[in-house]
């Protein structure tokens, strides 16, 4: 049997969790699913549109990922 792997998502949101001290089961119940469906969005078995946003902003993903791209001002 092979081993699933996280999707790059999945990476992501795990990588945040831990930034945040927060559990799996926390965000499950803070976007409003099962720890199980949760688990399969990350692993790429399900798309988890539904909950997208809900994880994005329950994690500050936008805000986090957008000030980490900012480019940055010449020092010319």
């Amino acid at each position: 049997m092979r081993k699933k792997k996280l999707t790059p998502f999945g990476v992501l949101v795990k990588k945040r969790l831990l930034d945040l001290e927060m559990t799996q089961v926390e965000l499950a119940q803070a976007v409003g699913t099962s720890k199980n469906y949760l688990s399969l969005i990350l692993y790429g078995e399900r798309t988890g549109d539904k909950y997208l946003p809900r994880i994005i902003r329950e994690l500050q993903l936008a805000e986090k990922n957008s000030r980490e791209r900012r480019p940055r001002r010449s020092v010319w």
